[in-house]
């Protein structure tokens, strides 16, 4: 009995099935969304209130939760006043999908009601500066160290003890000493987006380093390789591969470790944006610039997926598996 061609194991997809199931992963969250949004009898706890008869305190276009819409309607009717009308609606924290779509267009338009504000566009590039250096100081560091503990047993054992140990420990935990150290700008941040993938890079690496043929080390060291010939003929060469996916899963971490990062010293980036829409509760501005947020990730991914294709034909088939 032949396994079902969308559940054959370690059988890679056709492009039709490839992209069919990529668009249902979207369309799952997007049509639950919807469907509580827009169908008043799935959730909707609030009433708006359209008229608000003989109740003192209702307000034309007020929130109110159901209870005390019946309550306070109850109340009017058995005094013989004007009754109260409204339709269900959700809690403002959560707007339709419309209005996040609207919010994407107008929170880049939309000048911030303070001089010391920033635009949408300066804030999120803020944040992807900060999440450049701190990566890339991350990468010029770990890396090496990484390659090494997984070639050298004596490095492996000198280093990965304490990361292991290090690893642990939050990175928003060293905010406080970060800013006595760096400052109030973006010092800091940058320290915790290194803190916080340094020591997963380093242990990631040096496992993917291990990966490595063993043959292919003793093949070098027979012909009469040098130390730093094996690392950088034999070694690196036969790592490249993963370990250009290894930090293309770590650029998510640091993506991760952003809104923390921003919070220490000065308030900056997109954090500061979203904090500032979620203080005058414009929730729909910080639903779009939390989606802008994966959005900006995922089509960075997309792109060194791309590049890592482009960089490394030869493993174009398993990629594709």
């Amino acid at each position: 009995m032949s396994s079902s061609p969308w559940f054959a194991p370690r059988v890679a997809l056709s492009t039709k099935r490839t992209r069919v199931l990529t668009i249902v992963s979207f369309l799952l969250p997007l049509l639950i969304w919807s469907a509580v949004s827009y169908v008043p009898f799935l959730w909707h706890p609030k009433v708006v209130v359209i008229d608000p008869g003989d109740v003192s305190y209702f307000k034309v276009d007020m929130l109110v939760d159901r209870e005390v819409f019946k309550k306070e309607s109850s109340k009017v009717e058995a005094a013989g006043k004007t009754l109260p009308t409204g339709k269900r609606a959700n809690p403002i924290y959560l707007p339709a999908p419309h209005e996040v779509a609207k919010a994407f267009v107008t929170s880049f338009t939309t000048e911030p009601q303070r001089r010391s504000e920033q635009w949408l566009h300066e804030s999120l590039w803020h944040s992807i500066t900060i999440i450049f250096w701190g990566f890339i100081l991350s990468s010029l560091v770990g890396v090496p160290i990484g390659v090494l503990c997984g070639t050298y047993a004596a490095v492996s054992r000198i280093h990965e003890p304490f990361i292991e140990f290090f690893r642990y420990l939050p990175a928003p935990a060293f905010g406080a000493l970060a800013v006595a150290i760096l400052g109030i700008y973006d010092g800091p941040k940058i320290a915790i987006i290194f803190i916080g993938t340094f020591f997963q890079q380093v242990l990631i690496v040096s496992n993917t380093t291990r990966k490595l043929d063993i043959s292919l080390l003793e093949a070098a060291l027979t012909l009469g390789a040098k130390r730093m010939q094996l690392l950088f003929k034999v070694v690196i060469p036969g790592i490249l591969p993963d370990l250009f996916r290894d930090l293309r899963i770590l650029l998510g971490w640091a993506w991760t470790y952003l809104i923390v990062a921003e919070l220490i010293g000065t308030s900056s980036g997109i954090t500061w944006f979203i904090t500032q829409q979620a203080r005058y509760k414009n929730f729909d501005n910080v639903f779009a610039a939390i989606m802008m947020i994966g959005i900006i990730g995922l089509l960075s991914d997309i792109i060194l997926a791309k590049l890592g294709k482009y960089i490394f034909p030869w493993e174009r088939s398993a990629n594709k598996a």
